[in-house]
């Protein structure tokens, strides 16, 4: 099994997320709410280990 080299890099809502290969995506979250640039995708954490997720439709 290998090993993935992944980094996040936060400045404030925005994060930036990186492989080995540079720049991957970028998401914003804003307190249970986000999206991420890559699967475009809302989800908004709710209580307990439980989440709600809307993909882009095509």
């Amino acid at each position: 099994m290998p090993v993935l080299f992944r980094q996040r890099k936060k400045f404030g809502p925005l994060i930036l997320n990186f492989t080995q290969n540079g720049f991957s995506s970028w998401s914003i979250k804003i307190g249970r709410w986000s999206w991420n640039s890559k699967a475009r995708a809302h989800r908004v954490d709710l209580p307990g280990p439980l989440s709600w997720k809307q993909d882009k439709s095509r």
